[in-house]
């Protein structure tokens, strides 16, 4: 599973928030919404994502293996 607990910590980090995506990158509350839910979201969001944050793809997103797989693979 993909998650973006980085996400959160680099936009702290270069001091964009939420607010700021929303109203001067145009992002929408929905994208924001999938985002904090670690849902599904397309590869050009996490590469506009970079674009704005100065950063790669690690600062914003990283793979977790799922625990339903993990389990049955054991």
């Amino acid at each position: 599973m993909i998650v973006y607990d980085p996400l959160w910590k680099t936009m702290k980090k270069k001091g964009v928030s939420q607010y700021a995506l929303i109203n001067r990158y145009g992002f929408s509350t929905g994208q924001l919404d999938r985002l904090r839910k670690n849902e599904n979201v397309n590869v050009y969001t996490l590469n506009t994502l970079c674009k704005i944050l100065e950063c790669d793809l690690s600062d914003v997103a990283r793979y977790r293996p799922d625990e339903e797989k993990t389990e049955r693979n054991e």
